[in-house]
């Protein structure tokens, strides 16, 4: 139908110049939204992996804080053995000189 209407209005001469510069103009349209979409494809991908990055450094932040406590923890115990110690013994102390 649209073939017939151009024939009608271009004309027999002009019709396959105009075909092949509406063809040109159509596979360019589509090659730009072809590169357009994988524009957007390629920047989603490209924000996801920055995504994943994000949450990759907070884990290994929240591995940090965990290492940390946990260390504090350590020294904590560390220090109160060692405080146990010193009291057993002055506490055996009084004892042995009687």
């Amino acid at each position: 139908m649209v073939g017939l209407v151009a024939l009608l209005v271009i004309g027999p001469e002009r019709l396959p110049k105009a075909a092949r510069i509406a063809g040109f103009w159509i596979g360019k349209t589509r090659h730009m939204i072809a590169s357009v979409k994988a524009e957007i494809k390629e920047e989603l991908q490209a924000e996801e992996i920055r995504q994943v990055f994000k949450e990759q450094a907070e884990l290994k932040e929240i591995q940090r804080m965990l290492d940390d406590a946990s260390d504090a923890a350590n020294s904590v115990k560390s220090s109160l053995e060692q405080a146990q110690q010193v009291n057993v013994e002055q506490v055996k102390r009084p004892h042995e000189s009687e």
